[in-house]
């Protein structure tokens, strides 16, 4: 979506997309999320309700605006409401490497979400494995991921939130691949209303 100035002034961004992770509950959603968006990991209580950040990034001379939303997991909160699915571009799929029942929701419970609700019929979708950093603790093998993503059609990365190992490339590759489906580019989404310009001088804007 163009971004346009409520007074009609120049263009404040040129690309907004917003982003789902969805996944159940001690993932590490949010982590994930505070890592990208501030570089910055500590330990967090589990979210309640809905949440969202905004991160500003320059992509070949563009400006993109990701708005970011972070829900509670399925079995505190809920079926998550079809709204929160409206109009998605991205959504991160989540599950954590150590718990075997959090890779196996993400086929019963999550991926039948995205299928029922969200509305972009090309919306990107990637299958992340969270929590590589406690390798000894495994209980999903990377060819199972690799397996499940490919099944579900997603983009497929393993990562951790406390060591941010992989955690741009995981918004990385989910934002690329956004960029090159035009029907993302000129879709509409519930947006929230952000200067570009002053917003980039309270935090440094990623360039890819």
């Amino acid at each position: 979506m163009k971004g346009s100035s409520p007074k009609g002034g120049s263009n404040i961004y040129d690309y907004s997309f917003k982003i789902l992770l969805a996944g159940d509950s001690g993932v590490g959603k949010s982590s994930l999320l505070l890592s990208f968006i501030s570089n910055f990991v500590q330990d967090l209580s589990p979210t309640i309700g809905v949440d969202f950040k905004i991160k500003q990034l320059l992509v070949g001379g563009k400006r993109l605006k990701l708005t970011i939303w972070d829900t509670a997991g399925q079995e505190r909160f809920g079926t998550v409401i079809s709204s929160y699915y409206r109009g998605a571009h991205g959504i991160i799929l989540v599950y954590d490497v150590t718990r075997r029942e959090t890779f196996t929701n993400l086929s019963n419970i999550w991926a039948k979400e995205v299928e029922t609700y969200s509305t972009n019929p090309e919306c990107i979708k990637i299958l992340v494995g969270n929590k590589v950093d406690r390798e000894n603790e495994r209980a999903v093998s990377r060819e199972e991921g690799m397996a499940l993503a490919q099944e579900h059609k997603c983009l497929f990365l393993e990562c951790s939130a406390k060591t941010r190992e992989n955690v741009q490339q995981c918004f990385r590759d989910l934002t690329l691949k956004m960029l090159e489906v035009p029907s993302l580019l000129e879709s509409r989404s519930v947006d929230v209303e952000i200067n570009f310009e002053a917003e980039t001088r309270r935090q440094d804007a990623l360039q890819w």
